[in-house]
């Protein structure tokens, strides 16, 4: 253990920097705040790179859970000034911990669809929270993961990380083109459990209840101002979409697929 107190020290800078997509991505790590997520964590086996914390939270049996386990796995533990905590976090009422991990992607090659009922798949998201909200969901509903297809915000952005309240930690993160996508989808073992793409958009008259979903079940969610492109619509299996019976013509992004995941679990529990 560490104690750092000088907010010029270059590992200060370097832990604070993660707070940007360029350092995140030249140093392949990402932050996470709070005993919730990092217990989340460490409870799907990821211990931190880094962990940072205040005198004052030293004492409490979830800190000290952290740090057995960080050491255990040869990472750098520090004790610093809730001065420094805020600068790292980028808040005035920092958390009591702050973890640094390596960034958690699977290939798609590596999938393996036939290990979950359930899998997201999201298209050209742009915004952190709802990326966030759907990692939450997936883990909810016990999907494998989350497929994002094309250009999609960072799963590791601080505000994304915080969001998924730890569920990074147990769902399957992918990046994929949407041409590197489709015939992996449709090339998939020859068993009957390929995978169904359902897409969710207005350009369909069928309620997302009419169906009867087969799984594994691909759900896909488009842009949040744009929804999915019409060629990515006419490759699904389905297009549904729920009913919206007031003035707002959809829903929120994260909303609709939660709504969405919840009608696949239901449909599989009630068999």
């Amino acid at each position: 253990m560490r104690e750092i107190s000088g907010f010029s020290n270059p590992i200060v800078k370097r832990a604070r920097s993660l707070r940007d997509k360029k350092f995140r991505r030249a140093e392949r790590l990402f932050l996470a705040e709070g005993l919730r997520i990092l217990t989340e964590a460490l409870d799907a086996g990821a211990a931190p790179h880094m962990l940072w914390f205040a005198p004052e939270s030293a004492a409490h049996p979830l800190v000290q859970r952290l740090i057995t386990a960080t050491e255990s796995a040869d990472g750098e533990v520090f004790i610093t000034s809730p001065d420094i905590m805020g600068k790292l976090s980028g808040k005035d009422n920092p958390q009591a911990v702050i973890g640094v991990y390596p960034e958690r992607w699977t290939l798609l090659k590596d999938v393996d669809r036939a290990s979950a009922d359930i899998w997201i798949v999201a298209q050209a998201l742009r915004d952190p929270g709802n990326l966030g909200t759907i990692l939450r969901t997936g883990d909810a509903v016990g999907a494998g993961g989350l497929i994002l297809i094309d250009d999609c915000t960072d799963p590791f952005s601080v505000e994304a990380v915080r969001a998924s309240m730890g569920a990074l930690f147990t769902q399957h993160i992918v990046q994929a083109r949407w041409e590197e996508f489709v015939p992996w989808l449709r090339n998939g073992p020859d068993d009957g459990r390929r995978g169904q793409l359902i897409g969710t958009s207005l350009n369909t008259a069928m309620d997302y209840q009419e169906p009867r979903y087969t799984s594994p079940a691909f759900l896909m969610v488009g842009n949040e101002a744009q929804g999915l492109p019409r060629d990515y619509e006419a490759a699904c299996d389905l297009l549904v979409k729920m009913p919206m019976l007031g003035k707002a013509d959809s829903l929120n992004a994260a909303v609709a697929t939660a709504v969405m995941a919840y009608e696949l679990l239901n449909q599989k529990r009630r068999a």
